[in-house]
């Protein structure tokens, strides 16, 4: 979504079979919510071809990655590295920093625009290491209360983005859907050949539980 500068969503861990569903997820709210790119592990292969698939349907650009070098990644990162942890700094104390950091926000009167900086996001899994907390340059917390971590993701990236996000034009897509206060209509991208059911009747994707609960 961003010209100078990439968002990455790391997920740090994945469980299979246990953490499918939620590591979808992940990949699914980095999507949809102004990341560029998501990097799996690379025992999550079933997820990656799950939001590869919904790129494919609903546009992109956004890339999917399956990496085995999770530690790696966030060490050698040249950017601003935000952790996202209930035990983290408070999201509305910190997001000004963070933003600031990332050069998203715009010059003070009479000053430069901030230079932009890579964002890489860890949402973490299983148990994340200590030298991530360490790492990090910011450790962030929604609410510092248990919940879900697609939950934290997308609270952060609308912080993030300021909201501009949501007003964000999709390339290449197949198909799109038509926003109505009642009923769920899908079209060609075109805006030929309505597609009467809607993403109920085959899910976002097409295939699975997973998929479906995507395109509600």
């Amino acid at each position: 979504m961003n010209d100078a500068r990439e968002v990455v969503v790391l997920r740090y861990g994945h469980r299979p079979g246990r953490d499918d569903r939620m590591t979808t997820h992940v990949g699914l709210t980095a999507r949809a919510l102004g990341a560029d790119r998501v990097i799996f592990p690379d025992n999550a292969g079933q997820s990656a071809e799950t939001v590869r698939d919904i790129t494919d349907r609903f546009g992109g650009p956004f890339a999917v990655e399956l990496r085995d070098d999770q530690k790696a990644i966030v060490r050698d990162f040249d950017g601003v590295v935000v952790h996202l942890t209930m035990y983290g700094e408070r999201v509305q104390d910190v997001e000004g920093e963070v933003r600031e950091a990332a050069g998203l926000d715009d010059a003070t009167a009479g000053g430069s625009p901030p230079a932009p900086r890579d964002v890489l996001v860890v949402v973490g899994g299983e148990k994340v290491p200590w030298a991530l907390y360490e790492r990090a340059d910011f450790n962030v917390g929604v609410t510092n209360q248990p919940h879900s971590e697609v939950a934290g993701l997308a609270v952060f990236l609308d912080r993030l983005f300021d909201g501009t996000e949501l007003d964000r034009e999709w390339a290449d897509a197949d198909r799109r859907v038509v926003p109505e206060a009642t009923g769920k209509t899908v079209i060609d991208a075109d805006g030929e050949g309505a597609d009467g059911g809607g993403a109920d009747d085959e899910g976002a994707g097409g295939r699975g539980d997973e998929t479906t609960d995507a395109g509600n």
